[in-house]
């Protein structure tokens, strides 16, 4: 398999969230964890990252829609 790996201002910057934020994400459970690459580096894997984006994206229009009006 062909993995891309993300780093952290790249993945900052695909989904829009802070450091903090996206880190608490990581410490609850509703984000991708990072890969270790070495030392102190770690990445984020492209898919996983494009598939929690999805979910996201998914479950927003799903609110507007059971809510029955736009925010």
């Amino acid at each position: 398999m062909n993995y891309s790996i993300l780093r952290i201002e790249a993945v900052k910057a695909r989904i829009g969230l802070s450091r903090s934020t996206l880190y608490l994400r990581i410490s609850k459970g509703t984000f991708p964890k990072p890969v270790h690459l070495g030392g102190r580096a770690v990445g984020w894997i492209e898919a996983e990252v494009n598939d929690w984006l999805s979910q996201q994206i998914k479950a927003s229009r799903k609110a507007v829609v059971e809510g029955g009006q736009e925010k």
